[in-house]
Protein backbone atom coordinates (compact mmCIF):
# COMPACT_ATOMS: atom_id res chain seq x y z
CA UNK A 1 0.00 0.00 0.00
CA UNK A 2 0.79 3.32 -0.70
CA UNK A 3 1.46 6.00 2.11
CA UNK A 4 -1.38 8.36 1.16
CA UNK A 5 -3.76 4.77 0.89
CA UNK A 6 -2.44 3.78 4.66
CA UNK A 7 -3.00 7.62 5.90
CA UNK A 8 -6.59 8.10 4.63
CA UNK A 9 -7.32 4.62 6.55
CA UNK A 10 -5.55 5.91 9.67
CA UNK A 11 -8.13 8.50 9.41
CA UNK A 12 -11.18 6.98 8.27
CA UNK A 13 -10.59 4.45 11.33
CA UNK A 14 -9.84 7.60 14.00
CA UNK A 15 -13.25 9.11 12.33
CA UNK A 16 -15.18 6.57 12.31
CA UNK A 17 -14.23 5.54 16.35
CA UNK A 18 -14.81 9.12 17.43
CA UNK A 19 -17.88 8.63 15.82
CA UNK A 20 -19.09 5.45 17.21
CA UNK A 21 -17.57 6.61 20.33
CA UNK A 22 -19.66 10.01 20.52
CA UNK A 23 -23.02 8.34 19.74
CA UNK A 24 -23.62 5.50 22.20
CA UNK A 25 -26.83 5.41 23.58
CA UNK A 26 -27.91 6.47 26.91
CA UNK A 27 -31.25 5.00 29.39
CA UNK A 28 -33.45 7.47 27.22
CA UNK A 29 -31.45 8.28 24.00
CA UNK A 30 -32.19 6.58 20.63
CA UNK A 31 -30.04 3.49 20.12
CA UNK A 32 -31.06 3.91 16.10
CA UNK A 33 -28.88 6.81 15.75
CA UNK A 34 -25.59 4.78 16.75
CA UNK A 35 -26.88 2.40 14.27
CA UNK A 36 -27.12 4.67 11.63
CA UNK A 37 -23.59 6.07 12.10
CA UNK A 38 -22.28 3.11 12.11
CA UNK A 39 -23.67 1.69 8.59
CA UNK A 40 -23.29 5.28 7.14
CA UNK A 41 -19.23 4.45 8.20
CA UNK A 42 -18.77 1.25 7.37
CA UNK A 43 -20.15 2.37 3.82
CA UNK A 44 -17.61 4.58 3.99
CA UNK A 45 -15.08 2.55 4.28
CA UNK A 46 -16.04 0.60 1.80
CA UNK A 47 -16.22 3.18 -0.41
CA UNK A 48 -12.71 4.05 0.79
CA UNK A 49 -11.28 0.65 -0.28
CA UNK A 50 -13.19 0.35 -3.46
CA UNK A 51 -11.25 3.49 -4.50
CA UNK A 52 -8.45 3.28 -3.09
CA UNK A 53 -7.45 -0.27 -3.48
CA UNK A 54 -9.98 -2.57 -5.47
CA UNK A 55 -10.66 -0.37 -8.31
CA UNK A 56 -7.17 0.43 -9.64
CA UNK A 57 -5.99 -3.16 -9.02
CA UNK A 58 -8.50 -4.17 -11.27
CA UNK A 59 -7.33 -1.88 -13.87
CA UNK A 60 -3.69 -2.82 -13.94
CA UNK A 61 -5.12 -6.55 -14.49
CA UNK A 62 -6.67 -5.53 -17.10
CA UNK A 63 -4.10 -3.77 -19.03
CA UNK A 64 -1.76 -6.62 -17.98
CA UNK A 65 -4.27 -9.41 -19.57
CA UNK A 66 -3.81 -6.39 -23.04
CA UNK A 67 0.04 -6.95 -22.43
CA UNK A 68 -0.34 -10.00 -22.83
CA UNK A 69 -3.14 -10.79 -25.72
CA UNK A 70 -1.02 -8.65 -27.65
CA UNK A 71 2.29 -10.30 -27.67
CA UNK A 72 3.56 -10.76 -30.82
CA UNK A 73 6.67 -12.63 -31.72
CA UNK A 74 9.39 -9.90 -32.32
CA UNK A 75 8.21 -8.31 -29.35
CA UNK A 76 11.34 -7.17 -26.82
CA UNK A 77 9.71 -8.20 -23.16
CA UNK A 78 10.74 -8.21 -19.85
CA UNK A 79 9.79 -11.50 -17.27
CA UNK A 80 8.84 -10.54 -13.67
CA UNK A 81 12.48 -12.45 -13.22
CA UNK A 82 14.48 -9.48 -14.60
CA UNK A 83 15.24 -11.13 -18.09
CA UNK A 84 15.14 -9.48 -21.24
CA UNK A 85 14.33 -11.19 -24.28
CA UNK A 86 12.79 -11.35 -27.90
CA UNK A 87 9.84 -12.99 -28.40
CA UNK A 88 10.21 -16.15 -30.96
CA UNK A 89 6.89 -17.72 -30.81
CA UNK A 90 3.99 -17.93 -28.92
CA UNK A 91 1.44 -20.93 -26.88
CA UNK A 92 -1.04 -20.49 -25.83
CA UNK A 93 0.02 -20.47 -21.78
CA UNK A 94 3.83 -20.19 -22.49
CA UNK A 95 6.24 -17.91 -24.46
CA UNK A 96 9.47 -19.15 -26.00
CA UNK A 97 12.16 -15.62 -25.53
CA UNK A 98 15.79 -15.53 -27.29
CA UNK A 99 17.97 -14.08 -24.49
CA UNK A 100 21.11 -11.75 -25.99
CA UNK A 101 23.50 -15.36 -25.23
CA UNK A 102 21.53 -16.49 -28.58
CA UNK A 103 19.77 -19.30 -26.16
CA UNK A 104 16.47 -19.73 -25.89
CA UNK A 105 14.15 -20.06 -22.95
CA UNK A 106 10.26 -20.77 -22.73
CA UNK A 107 8.20 -18.76 -20.23
CA UNK A 108 4.95 -18.47 -19.08
CA UNK A 109 2.86 -16.00 -20.58
CA UNK A 110 1.69 -14.57 -17.02
CA UNK A 111 5.54 -14.25 -16.34
CA UNK A 112 5.88 -11.10 -18.99
CA UNK A 113 6.08 -8.02 -17.08
CA UNK A 114 5.76 -5.58 -19.91
CA UNK A 115 7.05 -5.15 -23.15
CA UNK A 116 10.91 -3.34 -23.10
CA UNK A 117 11.05 0.24 -24.05
CA UNK A 118 12.62 0.81 -27.02
CA UNK A 119 15.72 3.02 -26.32
CA UNK A 120 16.96 4.92 -29.52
Amino acid sequence: MTKVVSIALILMLVAGLALMGGCTATEGGDATISTIYLVVFMVLLFGVFYFLIIRPQRRRQQEQQQMTEGLQPGDRVITIGGIFGRIESIREDSVVLKVESVATIRVAKNAIAGKQIESQ
